[in-house]
């Protein structure tokens, strides 16, 4: 780092403080406007604060590091900018209608108070333990490569590096709200996307091209089934990606994520009105085509540039792990000046999911707990406790560094895992709530119980089998160890052995025939509770007004997108 690239870094961080200082003057009086930005907001602000909320720690290590490792396999989950327009298309109006500030709250209407505690618990521990602490500890990792200093002032600078990226966030979230993280989004935005193509040409450039690469690509095996790193659909008996699993597991995982997760659905909240809501999603739908290329595929140039022994700036580039993919090409790549744009984009990206992580766990702390037992305090207060619970996510995150710094690496291989088995549960109560009338509230609560309890069985079996095998002298190596000792029942082949996707997406068929049959053993709800949540319940001026958001440009920016996605998956096939 030269002195052009600190000052470059310095006038940011002048820029984002202006933004905040003129956030924060902002009256915010109560909780729609220091949770939902006074729902005021506009398609930019929208597109680009889901956009810059999804782009974190599992795009610049994990995403990298995917395409250095195993080339196209992830691409499934990135270029899914058509699931953003499910969000939009399908969900926006019925979020709308009913008013609502969480998605917990959205059950609770359809269904129950249970339903509403069992999503919130699930949601606030999920946070916690992955998001912001895979943020976290990814932040404190990639700026202690990028910066390429290992102490400071005596003290590790990764804990300097990571405390710090944490304090720094949470001040403009605290005292900002969601207004601070929409118009931080407009900032942070352009610049991590100018940053990310720097790289992106630049690596293009040092390694002669993107025939190059896919050349150097194309003949890397992955599998024992003559798959290579370009290949996007793998055999089916990949043990990881089966192609058939990958778009299963990927579109339920997706669907999860992006169309009923608080984290990425505030955003679309925060709209003045229908309209501003569904044109965020496709403009966020159109962003969302770009980390393949911005992060997975600088991930697959740093592998073709280690392979084959390049010099760049006079050094042979070397790669130390998969995931230093994306921190190694800013280290050596990039001049005096680009350099610090760079990390700029990289600050926006993390602070950005940090900030919307705080964001949205304080609502649903303040909200679905705190407001419910106490219905009457005042809207000032709620804002109040909303900036509390923000310090305590806050405390959470930096208590949960020293964990995730010796855990870091199973946490990554798991992180996925977690997230399939999250997901059925709750996309089946809300694919359920809004498509069938007749989905009773004690067959949405059940989606959700057996969805919790399925997941955990799965996670516990991980857990157990991975501890057994480590103590029995085989490492993380637990297949040898279950064929050395025989291990081969069907609780171990179903909750350990079978495919992960494979696993999400029986989960997720199981999840929905508990809710049919429950629903189908219990009273259906009324009429007057399911108005406008349901299809087919909407009341003429409801459809009219929703009729009223679009005109054929949305349609056919809509178009425009899911020819993209398919021209992508022909490419690549």
């Amino acid at each position: 780092m030269e002195a052009l690239d600190w000052i470059v870094i310095g006038v940011f961080a002048l820029a984002l403080m202006g933004i905040v200082v003129w956030v924060i003057r902002q009256k915010q009086n109560d909780s729609a406007d220091y949770f939902l930005g006074g729902r005021d907001a506009t398609w930019i602000a929208i597109g680009a604060s889901i956009f810059a909320s999804n782009i974190g720690s599992e795009h610049l290590i994990g995403l990298a590091g995917a395409g250095a490792s195993s080339g196209m396999a992830m691409a499934h989950w990135e270029i899914q900018g058509w699931m953003i327009l499910i969000l939009g298309w399908v969900f926006v109006p019925f979020y709308t209608r009913s008013m609502v500030y969480t998605m917990p709250e959205f059950l609770e209407r359809r269904y129950n108070p249970q339903s509403r505690t069992i999503l919130s618990t699930i949601s606030l521990i999920s946070y916690v333990l992955t998001k912001v602490a895979v943020t976290v500890y990814a932040g404190g990792l990639v700026f202690q490569q990028v910066f390429g200093i290992k102490e400071l002032w005596g003290i590790d600078f990764f804990w300097i590096a990571a405390i710090g990226l944490v304090l720094l966030t949470a001040l403009y979230t605290v005292f900002g709200g969601m207004k601070s993280v929409l118009y931080t989004s407009v900032l942070q935005t352009p610049i991590l996307l100018l940053g990310s193509l720097i790289i992106l040409v630049l690596g293009f450039k040092a390694l002669g091209g993107w025939d190059e690469m896919m050349r150097i690509c194309s003949v890397e095996t992955v599998n024992q089934y003559g798959d290579h790193m370009t290949d996007l659909m793998r055999s089916n008996s990949d043990p990881q990606y089966p192609w058939l699993g990958a778009l299963i597991g990927s579109a339920i995982i997706g669907f999860w994520y992006w169309c009923t997760d608080q984290y990425i659905v505030q955003r679309g909240l925060s709209g003045k009105n229908e309209k501003e809501a569904r044109r965020g999603t496709i403009f966020g739908a159109y962003l969302k085509l770009l980390p393949v290329f911005l992060f997975l595929i600088p991930g697959m140039i740093a592998f073709a540039l280690a392979k084959e022994g390049i010099v760049v700036n006079g050094q042979v580039f070397t790669l130390s792990t998969p995931d230093a993919a994306f921190p190694t090409l800013v280290a050596k790549l990039l001049p005096a000046g680009v350099k610090g744009l760079v990390v700029c984009g990289i600050l926006a990206a993390l602070m950005s999911s940090l900030a919307s992580l705080f964001n949205s766990s304080a609502m649903l702390f303040t909200i679905d707990f705190y407001k419910r037992f106490k219905p009457n305090t005042p809207e000032k207060k709620l804002v109040r406790i909303g900036q509390v619970a923000t310090v305590v996510i806050v405390a959470l995150g930096i208590l949960w560094i020293p964990i995730m710094r010796s855990v870091g690496d199973v946490l990554y291989a798991y992180l996925q895992d977690v997230q399939s088995v999250l997901a059925p549960g709750i996309a089946a109560a809300f694919l359920l709530g809004i498509a069938w009338k007749r989905t009773s509230a004690q067959g949405g609560m059940w989606a959700l119980i057996s969805g919790l309890i399925i997941g955990l069985t799965r996670l516990g079996a991980k857990v157990y089998y991975s501890i057994t095998a480590s103590g029995a002298g085989f490492g993380g190596d637990v297949a040898k160890w279950a064929t050395e000792n025989g291990v081969d029942n069907w609780f171990y082949n179903t909750f350990y052995a079978y495919n992960w996707l494979f696993f999400c997406g029986w989960m997720l068929v199981a999840c929905l025939a508990i809710a049919i049959v429950v629903s189908l053993c219990t009273t259906a709800p009324s009429a007057e509770k399911i108005q406008g949540l349901v299809f087919g319940t909407s009341t003429v001026e409801q459809r009219a007004a929703t009729r009223a958001s679009w005109n054929h440009w949305d349609i056919i920016h809509s178009m425009i997108i899911i020819g993209i996605t398919v021209a992508f998956y022909w490419y690549f096939w």
